[in-house]
């Protein structure tokens, strides 16, 4: 009986359109900027989404024995003054008054020093007593001058700033696409009156038009979103008309129309397709526009309305203390800062891959 042999099984070769994919593949991973799509996983993303699991203590109510803690690095700060009979303004930053010493020591906030021979605090003894509590890991990044949490604070200001943004660009970036494909088809009349009416709208201070409508209209979660929205429809117009412009004049555009599309059908299935990449490129970058919005807003108390842990809030909150308890604005001030810039740098590279102008350069 003949034996049967078999050949073992060669794996194809790698063509070269599979090589190209997974080499292209690796140059848009290599250019995705990971530094700031992680601080808004991070700092954004899952805070808001998470607050609730995440925070380590209540946003709202605080412990007041435990107010303006520093945060977990900072260490007890101690002072010793001399007591006075009677305080002296001129003097105040080397001596403490009587009546302040003995209460800080009858609490066990301070030790004599120098005196105390009869087991009271007299004029002319030395105190020592601690002038700044230390961070505890309680509360890692601090307190606010209610005691309150400022990391469970930050963390829900983020669920704040993301439903404000979300909601005001989809309101408002809808709105100016439409009036902006609108004005770009139509022509004539309507090009000019929603043109003139864009015009007007940019030609007032944003800050100070969202104050006149927040006073008109009252401060409160859902007027700082129309509020915004109201700020943001005149840019997507503009920016939608001029793309909407080049893409009508395309041939596609006139053999829509003598097939008998409508023109709603022509502005929805052939223009806004075409749209899509724009829109979405400048909704990013509108993102950390509007938290600047927001945050302005409630810090000048127009917008989030206290106690809500906006972050505008937070950094007015701590506004008076820079000197005394500086992670109460720092920490608000850097999350603002840091989510803004993460954003504008993931809109420039959504820029650059969507737009087809700047993708073959």
């Amino acid at each position: 009986m003949a034996a049967v042999t078999t050949t073992p099984e060669v794996a194809a070769p790698a063509t070269p359109q599979s090589t190209n994919r997974v080499a292209a593949g690796l140059r848009v991973a290599r250019q995705i900027p990971i530094i700031p799509l992680l601080v808004l996983i991070l700092l954004l993303a899952i805070p808001a989404i998470f607050a609730n699991q995440l925070a380590p203590h209540n946003q709202r109510i605080g412990n007041l024995d435990d107010a303006k803690l520093p945060p977990f690095w900072v260490s007890e700060q101690f002072e010793q003054r001399t007591v006075v009979q009677r305080a002296d303004r001129n003097r105040l930053d080397v001596e403490i008054g009587l009546t302040n010493a003995n209460r800080k020591v009858e609490r066990g906030e301070a030790t004599l020093l120098v005196g105390g021979e009869d087991g009271t605090v007299d004029p002319g003894d030395t105190i020592s007593f601690i002038s700044q509590k230390g961070g505890a890991m309680e509360y890692p990044l601090g307190t606010d001058k209610q005691g309150r949490d400022i990391l469970s604070r930050i963390m829900h200001g983020a669920r704040i700033s993301l439903m404000v943004s979300s909601l005001a660009i989809l309101l408002g970036g809808g709105l100016g696409t439409i009036l902006g494909m609108l004005a770009a088809y139509r022509g004539g009349k309507t090009d000019a009156i929603i043109m003139r009416i864009v015009d007007i709208k940019l030609a007032f201070p944003s800050i100070l038009l969202a104050l006149v409508l927040v006073a008109a209209i009252g401060a409160g979660f859902t007027t700082v979103i129309v509020v915004i929205a109201v700020l943001l429809w005149a840019r997507y117009a503009r920016v939608v008309r001029g793309e909407a412009l080049a893409i009508k004049q395309q041939d596609f555009i006139d053999r829509a129309r003598v097939s008998g599309a409508s023109n709603v059908r022509i502005m929805m299935k052939h223009i806004f397709p075409n749209l899509v990449n724009t829109v979405v490129v400048l909704a990013t970058l509108e993102v950390g526009h509007v938290i600047i919005l927001e945050s302005t807003l409630s810090f000048l108390g127009a917008g989030i309305p206290a106690p809500t842990p906006a972050w505008g809030v937070m950094v007015a909150d701590g506004r008076d203390l820079i000197t005394s308890a500086w992670w109460i604005f720092l920490f608000p001030c850097l999350a603002i800062v840091l989510t803004v810039l993460s954003m504008n740098l993931l809109g420039d590279w959504l820029r650059d891959k969507l737009d087809p102008k700047l993708r073959n350069v």
